[in-house]
């Protein structure tokens, strides 16, 4: 009986066609319907989807409104849209205040870290992936064990060592030499040149590509450095742009070590500015809003760009261990 029902649509679709009507017709009807139950939990995820995001982008929207007004209307309450919309904040912000220098001094930081970890960690991520060395496993958890330990637990070391440098590398049998990197530049770009989630990230990126690339680079008589700038780096594209975004952010919203190493006002950034800002003027909401809208924007622009290679680069890691 089983074997009856099972062959009877079957039997019915070849009558169809022998009578010269469509098999399909009249299938229809036999199908459960999900159509609609897909609209509509397709239609519940994006009504979720909507509100939470609305969520997250009230505060953003609420910053601009209150930048546009002036200090008496941005105490009055919560309302959206000034009375009179004005770029007189962001004026005082960048001027008065020196936002303006405070937001160079960002950029250069972030453009030079973004840029040493892009070589940096590629080439790292190149050896790592590729090439057979001695401790090259033991080297590589080394890497990975800087990622557990917190930033506060190598406050006074990293702290000691840009005071003494170079001299806590030389040898103590020549006469003292210390530069202090404190308070300095170098000093932040020495102890931001590599990440080690970039170079993890790098890592295991140069791992899912084909080792058919390598071998044909050989045959043409490239060298690793040759093989690692023409033939690998050009595929690497995503995670480029995942440690473009996770470098440029991660330096212009740092704020424990520009802190504790930039500590001459002229060489202060975003973050650093404003939290200085906050401190004297605590109630000025346009002028501080209009600073944080600085802030927000440039990290914004960086990941619309880049968010499509970011989400594939991420991905891509994390296909081989």
């Amino acid at each position: 009986m089983g074997t009856e029902r099972e062959a009877a649509p079957h039997l019915a679709s070849i009558d169809r066609l022998a009578r010269g009507e469509d098999p399909a017709a009249g299938t229809a009807a036999q199908i459960p319907g999900r159509a609609g139950k897909d609209v509509s939990l397709r239609v519940v995820v994006y009504v979720l989807m909507i509100v939470i995001a609305v969520l997250y982008f009230t505060p953003f929207v609420w910053s601009v409104s209150t930048s546009l007004k002036s200090l008496p209307e941005s105490v009055k309450g919560l309302q959206l849209i000034p009375h009179h919309p004005s770029l007189h904040a962001y004026h005082e912000a960048l001027s008065t205040f020196s936002f303006g220098r405070y937001t160079a001094n960002s950029a250069i930081l972030a453009t030079i870290v973004t840029v040493s970890n892009l070589l940096l960690c590629s080439l790292g991520g190149y050896a790592f992936a590729r090439l057979r060395f001695p401790g090259r496993e033991v080297l590589f958890l080394v890497v990975l064990a800087t990622l557990m330990i917190p930033d506060q637990l190598r406050l006074v070391p990293i702290f000691q060592m840009l005071i003494d440098f170079p001299h806590t590398i030389w040898n103590t049998k020549f006469p003292p030499v210390h530069w202090n990197l404190v308070s300095t530049y170098q000093g932040y770009f020495l102890i931001h040149l590599v990440y080690a989630t970039n170079l993890f990230l790098m890592r295991q990126f140069f791992l899912t590509i084909p080792r058919d690339f390598e071998e044909a680079a050989k045959l043409d008589g490239a060298g690793y450095f040759k093989t690692y700038w023409k033939v690998m780096l050009p595929l690497t594209g995503p995670a480029l742009a995942a440690i473009t975004i996770l470098s440029f952010q991660g330096t212009w919203n740092d704020f424990f070590w520009q802190l504790l190493i930039l500590q001459d006002q002229s060489k202060y950034t975003l973050p650093v500015g404003i939290s200085a800002f906050v401190g004297v003027y605590k109630t000025n909401w346009p002028d501080l809003m209009a600073a944080s809208t600085i802030a927000i924007l440039p990290i914004a622009l960086v990941y619309i760009v880049f968010q499509r290679y970011f989400i594939a680069g991420v991905t891509s890691a994390g296909v081989k261990g």
